[in-house]
């Protein structure tokens, strides 16, 4: 629907598909997407089109773009997020191999995925209004602050970090300083290192960058039929009025697993290997055997028997799943779907575990079941970024907006 409309309000405009490319910065083969329905056109491309429809060509919408760079990218799920409110990608780096494969196949784009950030220089990233990063989660040495203290030499977080992927993001910030900034990470990061790491890198970000931080917890159940906090980190090269009220979270748990689940009655395309058949009906090879169902069973049993809590999670369309984890590959066991009495249970497909961490049915998965297990647990949840993607765009726009002057200004 979206690209019917696209191609309507494109003609209604009368503009070519390389005048509109040209436009919005964006290739005339990425606009000729759109047209054909191969993707789903950005939202401002149609907030122009319809603004020239109507007859206007509204300064706030053409200037409306702004750029960003995706570092520890994965499978590009942080990119989405920024994408939907009109940002457009000129940096992208993610060291997986098979991940650089999915995020190829779905994010087509005029700069190639570079790998290890560690081995990157600062002057060969392009300038940026936001940087966005998932970054893995280490501890900080103290070793080597005590030993400057002690001789009475000031250090900064180009030493307190050195060794640890926070400091490829904060060398990008020093040096770059782009606009805005949002980093992703585990919930666990607030304690991890007792406290130190957290610690770090708020004193970093505040106090040596000179950012405005806020920071949140958010459970990607409010969105997704699925139990997932993540701390998400935001920050503003300039005081700006950013609040996370303005978050719209829909109620927890109001979202179940019916809804990512294959339905398995022919309503769906088949899509093999995940589903087979006229009915779509989930591929056997996703069923635990009876080894492995015997196993489980066993282990929780005996956990259960020591007053632990370890054990499978056997779940159905009503319910709502525990966190899917990148070990998802080895035996399923934190997610298995109930089947009914007497059967095995089974994992979720890949496309299930797509949809569980909210990406559609667009998202072409080119890896084996393996790989895919370890991306989609190893990602974020889409709408989660989304949302917050959203209530950062005009405190992003005004800050782009306000630089642009100065360089019309200035030129």
């Amino acid at each position: 629907m979206q690209n019917q409309d696209f191609s309507s309000l494109r003609i209604q405009a009368g503009i070519t598909i390389e005048a509109l490319a040209d436009k919005l910065g964006y290739s005339p083969r990425q606009v000729y997407r759109w047209e054909r329905g191969e993707q789903p056109p950005r939202e401002a491309a149609l907030s122009l089109l319809r603004a020239m429809v109507q007859g206007s060509t509204n300064v706030t919408v053409l200037n409306s773009r702004f750029t960003f760079i995706d570092l520890f990218a994965g499978i590009g799920g942080l990119r989405r997020g920024f994408d939907s409110i009109g940002g457009h990608c000129v940096f992208t780096s993610e060291w997986n191999k098979y991940a650089q494969q999915t995020y190829a196949t779905n994010f087509r784009d005029n700069h190639p995925i570079n790998g290890d950030i560690t081995r990157i220089g600062t002057e060969d990233i392009p300038d940026h209004d936001v940087l966005v990063a998932g970054f893995p989660c280490q501890p900080f040495s103290i070793a080597g602050v005590s030993k400057k203290n002690s001789l009475g030499r000031s250090h900064g977080f180009l030493d307190e970090a050195q060794g640890t992927l926070f400091f490829d993001v904060a060398r990008i910030l020093n040096e770059k300083r782009p606009a805005a900034f949002m980093l992703e990470n585990v919930k666990n990061l607030k304690s991890h290192d007792k406290g130190r790491t957290f610690e770090v890198i708020m004193k970093t970000l505040r106090e040596e960058l000179g950012y405005h931080v806020w920071h949140k917890v958010i459970d990607a159940n409010h969105f997704v039929p699925q139990h997932r906090e993540r701390i998400v980190i935001v920050g503003f090269r300039e005081n700006v009025p950013f609040n996370w009220e303005d978050l719209k979270l829909p109620a927890k748990s109001a979202q179940q697993l019916r809804r990512i689940l294959h339905p398995e009655d022919g309503s769906e395309d088949t899509e093999e290997p995940y589903t087979v058949g006229a009915q779509a009906r989930v591929n056997d090879k996703y069923t635990l055997t009876d080894k492995l169902w015997e196993y489980l069973q066993g282990y929780a049993a005996k956990h259960k028997a020591a007053g632990n809590g370890f054990g499978f999670g056997l779940v159905g369309p009503d319910d709502v799943a525990r966190t899917l984890s990148a070990r998802y590959y080895k035996d399923g066991s934190e997610i298995l779907i109930n089947r009914g009495e007497g059967k095995n249970p089974r994992r979720l497909t890949p496309r299930e575990c797509a949809r569980l961490m909210g990406y559609g049915d667009d998202f072409r998965i080119p890896v084996s079941d393996t790989q895919a297990y370890m991306q989609f647990g190893n990602s974020v949840a889409v709408p989660v970024f989304c949302e917050v993607a959203r209530i950062m765009q005009p405190h992003i726009q005004m800050l782009v907006s306000q630089q642009q002057q100065q360089f019309k200004e200035a030129g």
